[in-house]
Order: C-alpha cells, then structure tokens, then sequence
C-alpha cells in the first residue's frame, strides 16, 4: 500500500520534528513536507497540491495564521484532507474552521498515536468534505483538556487507560454497573495487556494527579470529596465522576 503523504504547516518545529521521527519509525504514513507559517503553508498547498494526500494544520502561527490558509484554500477551490491541530479550543472556532470542510480538530497537546488514528481514519474511509464530527472532536478534546489540566502527564500508560475508560462510559454509561468486569478487561484487551496492569496504571495516573493537578479543578469535579487530607477517589470514581461531568456539559444525559 502507497504510504500516506502528509504536509505539516506548524511554527512549532520541534512539534513537526517529533512527528517526522515518530511516523518515521511507522508504517504507512510519511511527513514529506513542512511549512511554519500560514504564507509558506499555502506555498506548498496551492504550487505542490499532488505531493501530499493529507494537511495537519496549525491555526496560531506567524505572519498568516491556519484561517487565512482554510480561506485561501476555499476561494482557489483546492480541495484536500485537514486535520487542524491547535491547543486554542472554543466551540466557535470549531464551528468556524467546520465550515471550511475540515475533517478533523485535535486539541493540542496531543498523543502521536491519536494523529496517527485519525490520519488513517480520515484517508482510509469515505469521508464527505465537511465531516468534523463535532460531539465527538469536541469530547476529545474536553477530556484531553480535563486530564492534563488534573496533572496527568500524557505519557504514562495510565492516561491512556482512563481516556479510553471515560470515552466508553461517555457512550455507553450503563456499563458504570460493571467497572471490574466490563471496563477493565475491554481495556486490558484494546491495548494488549492485563486487567491488573490497568488496574494499577490507572491507581498511579489518579496519585501522580493529586500531586500535579489543580485543586480548584478537582474540586470542581468532585466536589466535597476531593479533601488533602482524604482518601483519593478510587478508579471507579475517578472515571465515573468526569465521564458525568462531560455528559452533562454536552447534555448527553
């Protein structure tokens, strides 16, 4: 299979780096070209439009920002793949950059992996031009948001575990009856390990968050329970809790 092209338009060019070495050592997908700014980006776009399958843009750049680049692309009627991929995250941006026929929002920071899902998601299925599944962009991001926000780092396995935990009991909440023997096990076997392995990633993730995370936020979250003094939410709780959070805030009740 012809390996996916993606173009990368980002000032951060240690971002761009770290994704080149990333998909480097990947099959299928190849960073062949880069800009980092919205002026350079559009260069590429419009003079080399059959040298990429695929654009991760930045919107917060120098000189021209990711806007200017969605617009331009509309008025000359050069129609490509996007992924936008930005830390700035409001309900009007997406709705705005959906208009231009972006596939995709990922809310910085983000997991390589996670870009390198919906690079494959986005060129492997039959997307329409203006498919930014807005709820699901949107959960994405709040959860992104929410764990880092309550000190997880995103590297640590335990993140992943309880993303992934509070995704499946956004969408499916009647499995909060079964943490122990739905939720771990359906875990344990998306990211071949072991139900107790996931057990204690998670038990470290919910530690290194007291320890790193904003006190004001969790007890946002958890209200009254949330004590220095106190036992930490258990697993369940922890997951349970901001899964009801984001249904609430999305009125998915």
């Amino acid at each position: 299979m012809k390996n996916i092209r993606v173009l990368m338009i980002d000032d951060n060019e240690n971002l761009i780096a770290a994704v080149k070495e990333y998909f480097s050592k990947r099959p299928n997908i190849d960073v062949v070209l880069e800009a980092h700014n919205g002026i350079e980006g559009y260069n590429i776009i419009k003079n080399r439009v059959d040298d990429y399958d695929i654009i991760v843009l930045d919107l917060i750049m120098p000189e021209k920002d990711g806007l200017y680049v969605l617009e331009c692309m509309k008025q000359d009627n050069i129609n490509k793949k996007i992924i936008v991929a930005t830390s700035y995250n409001t309900m009007e941006v997406i709705r705005e950059v959906s208009d231009y026929g972006v596939n995709y929002y990922i809310l910085k920071p983000f997991d390589l992996s996670d870009l390198e899902k919906r690079i494959l998601d986005i060129t492997n299925r039959e997307y329409s031009n203006k498919v930014i599944d807005m709820e699901n962009s949107n959960i994405q991001s709040s959860i992104s948001k929410i764990l880092h926000e309550l000190g997880i780092p995103s590297h640590i396995k335990g993140y992943q575990y309880i993303r992934e935990g509070i995704n499946i009991l956004y969408d499916r909440p009647e499995t909060v009856g079964g943490i122990t023997k739905e939720l771990y096990p359906e875990l344990a076997s998306k990211f071949d390990t072991t139900v107790s392995r996931v057990e204690r990633a998670i038990r470290h993730a919910i530690e290194v968050s007291w320890n790193r995370g904003s006190w004001d936020l969790m007890e946002e979250i958890f209200g009254h329970s949330v004590d220095v003094d106190k036992a930490k939410p258990t697993n369940s709780e922890f997951i349970v809790t901001i899964a009801d959070k984001l249904r609430l805030d999305y009125h998915r009740i």
